[in-house]
C-alpha cells in the first residue's frame, strides 16, 4: 500500500511541475516584441487626446439640438383640446401624441411610448366591460375578444377617422416611392397618395397608433377616472361594427350603449362635476 502511494505521490509531483513549467527565457521578448509592433508608442496619447476631441464633439451637438428651436405645436394642441373639452393637453404632450415615429420631427417626440401605456389602458377598461357584462357566456375568448375590438387597423379607420387625425397627425407615409414632405396640419395630401389603399401606406396603422397615444395622454394627464369615461364614450361606441368580425361582438353591443348612455353618451362629460380631475399639468 506504501508503495502505492509513493508512486501516487510521485506522479502527481511530475504533473504539477510540467503544468507549472515556466516559458522559457529566450521567448519572452519575442513576445514583448511582438506586443510592442502592435502599438505604437504614442497609442496612449493619442487615444486620450481622440477620446476628448470626441467628448466635446458630441458635447457641442447636444448643446446644438437642445438650444435648436422646437417644431410648432399649436394646431396640435388646439386640435386636442376642441375634441375632447374640457380638458387641455400642454404643447409637449400634443406633440408627442400626435408625432409618428415616421416623422423627422420624430428626433424631439413621438408618441411610441405614450401609445405603448394607451393600448394598455385600452384593454384593461374592455376587459373589465367584458368580464362585468351580463352577455359574457364561457365560450367568449378574452384575448380574442380584445385582439378584435382593439386591433391597431380597426382604431385608426374607425375611430381616427371619427377624430380627423388625419388633419394633424405627423407621420411619412410608406411604399409610396419618393415622397416630397412628411404629412402634418400644413401639408396638403398629394393627390397620387389619396388614391393609393389606406393599408398600403400605413395610413390605419398609424392613425391607429396615434389613438391608443390619445388614450396614453389622457391617462398621463388626467388620471384612471377620466380616462375610463374617455374609453366608454368616445371609443368604444365608435367600435360597435354590427355583423363584423372586427370590432367588439354584437352581443356586447347593447351593454356598450346602456353603458355609455349612463356616462353621458357620446358627448358625455370627462370630468364628472365635483370630481377632480388629478391633472399632472
Amino acid at each position: 500500500m506504501s508503495k502505492r502511494l509513493g508512486c501516487a505521490a510521485s506522479s502527481l509531483r511530475r504533473l504539477v511541475s510540467s503544468r507549472c513549467r515556466r516559458v522559457p527565457a529566450g521567448l519572452r521578448p519575442q513576445l514583448r516584441s511582438f506586443s510592442d509592433v502592435q502599438r505604437p508608442l504614442d497609442s496612449a496619447p493619442y487615444s486620450r487626446q481622440r477620446d476628448s476631441s470626441s467628448r466635446a464633439q458630441n458635447h457641442t451637438r447636444h448643446n446644438s439640438f437642445r438650444d435648436a428651436p422646437k417644431p410648432s405645436s399649436s394646431k396640435l394642441e388646439q386640435h386636442l383640446n376642441s375634441l375632447f373639452p374640457p380638458l387641455t393637453f400642454p404643447p409637449e404632450l400634443a406633440s408627442r401624441i400626435l408625432t409618428h415615429a415616421s416623422h423627422p420631427d420624430a428626433a424631439y417626440w413621438h408618441n411610441a411610448r405614450m401609445s405603448f401605456i394607451g393600448r394598455r389602458v385600452l384593454q384593461s377598461y374592455l376587459l373589465l366591460f367584458i368580464h362585468s357584462s351580463p352577455a359574457l357566456h364561457p365560450e367568449h375568448d378574452y384575448e380574442l375578444i380584445s385582439e378584435r375590438a382593439l386591433n391597431t387597423y380597426v382604431l385608426g379607420e374607425h375611430v381616427a377617422s371619427r377624430w380627423n387625425l388625419g388633419k394633424v397627425l405627423k407621420w411619412k407615409p410608406m411604399n409610396v416611392g419618393s415622397f416630397p414632405v412628411p404629412l402634418g396640419p400644413e401639408v396638403e395630401v398629394p393627390e397620387g397618395v389619396s388614391q393609393l389603399a389606406p393599408r398600403s401606406i400605413g395610413l390605419y396603422k398609424v392613425h391607429g397608433t396615434a389613438v391608443e397615444a390619445i388614450a396614453g395622454g389622457v391617462f398621463h394627464q388626467y388620471g384612471g377616472s377620466v380616462a375610463h369615461r374617455l374609453f366608454h364614450t368616445r371609443v368604444l361606441p365608435l367600435i360597435l361594427l354590427p355583423g363584423n368580425q372586427q370590432g367588439l361582438p354584437d352581443a356586447f353591443h347593447e351593454h356598450a350603449l346602456e353603458v355609455c348612455e349612463r356616462m353621458g353618451g357620446p358627448d358625455g362629460a370627462l370630468i364628472v362635476p365635483g370630481q377632480k380631475a388629478s391633472s399632472t399639468n
